[in-house]
């Protein structure tokens, strides 16, 4: 049997591991705008400043009461970080997946950050066929369309 003062900190460190084993599982292999941004400061500064992407959970905030379970589901594709690929589950579990972020563009980052930020496992430069998922002929006249790759928003 454990000594009482050994068994409290190894069942903080179980904890703990548990919770991160979570995190990790609940958000795939997305990490979220915020840890992109510890490393890519000036860029992360210029899209959360520049980018109406970085707040687009306040369009489906504004909208959520008019529409209907499925169709807030379809919003989260677009509105969200990895919806339905890992990412974006909900805004309670995962809000730092919530607007669009870094990751919607450039995939992915548990894998950069956890490499310490080799490029070779990032989409560094995303190309307008990327953009093309969301950014659809219809949508396009209806808001806008003007692709952060050509806007220098970072």
């Amino acid at each position: 049997m454990l000594n009482r003062f050994i068994a409290f900190p190894v069942l903080t460190i179980l904890c703990l591991a548990a919770l991160m084993t979570y995190q990790a599982w609940a958000t795939g292999n997305y990490v979220g705008s915020e840890a992109c941004g510890r490393c890519h400061f000036y860029e992360y500064e210029n899209f959360m400043n520049y980018s109406k992407k970085a707040k687009s959970w306040e369009s489906i905030s504004v909208m959520r009461p008019k529409l209907t379970d499925e169709e807030l589901r379809e919003c989260y594709g677009c509105h969200t970080t990895g919806y339905n690929q890992g990412g974006f589950v909900s805004y309670e579990s995962t809000p730092e997946l919530s607007d669009v972020g870094c990751e919607t563009c450039h995939g992915p980052g548990r894998e950069h950050v956890e490499t310490g930020g080799m490029p070779d496992v990032i989409e560094r430069l995303p190309i307008i066929e990327d953009c093309l998922t969301c950014h659809t002929e219809e949508r396009n006249e209806a808001f806008g369309f003007r692709p952060l790759i050509y806007s220098g928003a970072h």
